[in-house]
């Protein structure tokens, strides 16, 4: 597949994929439902990213914007969730967790109602309406003039720059490669069709990969909620076990990370006239 039909169709997908997480979001929401939302509408913000960079003239601004306001509105709820499953599996060994589980319980239930009614209440019109000028664009762009790697290139030499900049010591460093590393990811998503000489099992270490790095920002976002919990928290409430427990994991977290992060390296080629890594290449 050329890249032409292949960015079209990836476009096209991704928002369908989109509308129907939405959808269903809106008939039975749940927790699954949210995450599976999330992920469309991350995904159809990495086939914007793409276009963006090899389409001239490409009007991503203002859907980018209307999306990533939907992915803010529901980071708390995420965070939340995140934080309480990790309670379930460690509260028999740690019941010094279980103010602080009831308070997230709480909590859950109070962002799920907003989230619900967030969902309830979007209005995807002109959402729909830039999309198919932007369908447009890319039915009508030059076949010959689309080539999606350049954009990727550049994408992976960001994530090469801010990796060569991660300080153990400064765990933001890591926060903003995740970041670069999750664009990335995405877009290679979105081209691995067209590559040849792609390692089959490279996009699930990638994922893998960018995993190792969300759990160093879930227990920071632990221990920031344990703060708001303390301001409210019961008199006489010693939280100090729990943020021992949140220190603790967080440090694990990090040397996780640290032990495996060269593998960056092995997941795209080093240059434009090198070829892709081995399969399995450490």
């Amino acid at each position: 597949m050329s890249a032409q039909p292949l960015l079209l169709d990836s476009l096209t997908s991704r928002w369908k994929r989109y509308k129907t997480e939405l959808k269903n979001c809106r008939d039975e929401f749940s927790e699954e439902a949210v995450h599976d939302f999330r992920v469309a509408a991350r995904r159809l913000l990495a086939s914007l990213d793409l276009l963006q960079a090899i389409i001239h003239g490409a009007k991503t601004k203002k859907i980018r914007r209307i999306l990533k306001d939907q992915l803010d509105n529901l980071d708390e709820l995420r965070d939340a969730q995140v934080m309480l499953a990790d309670i379930a599996e460690n509260i028999q060994k740690n019941p010094s967790l279980k103010p602080f589980e009831e308070y997230l319980q709480r909590r859950e239930k109070k962002l799920m109602r907003a989230a619900r009614r967030g969902i309830k209440s979007l209005k995807i019109g002109e959402l729909a309406k830039r999309m198919r000028k932007l369908e447009e664009a890319v039915g009508e762009s030059q076949p010959d003039g689309l080539d999606p790697l350049p954009a990727v290139d550049e994408s992976y030499a960001r994530v090469i720059q801010r990796y060569g900049k991660v300080d153990p010591a400064q765990s933001a460093t890591i926060h903003r490669l995740r970041i670069a590393f999750k664009k990335f990811r995405y877009m290679v998503e979105s081209i691995h069709p067209t590559l040849k000489g792609f390692p089959e099992d490279t996009l699930k270490r990638m994922h893998d990969y960018q995993t190792s790095m969300g759990e160093i920002q879930d227990m920071e976002a632990a221990l920031q909620e344990l703060a708001e919990f303390e301001k409210t928290a019961p008199k006489g409430y010693d939280p100090e076990p729990v943020r021992a427990y949140y220190r603790e994991q967080h440090a694990l977290a990090i040397s996780r990370y640290l032990e495996d992060r060269g593998e960056i390296t092995a997941f795209w080629r080093a240059a434009p006239d090198q070829p892709f890594p081995k399969e399995n290449q450490p």
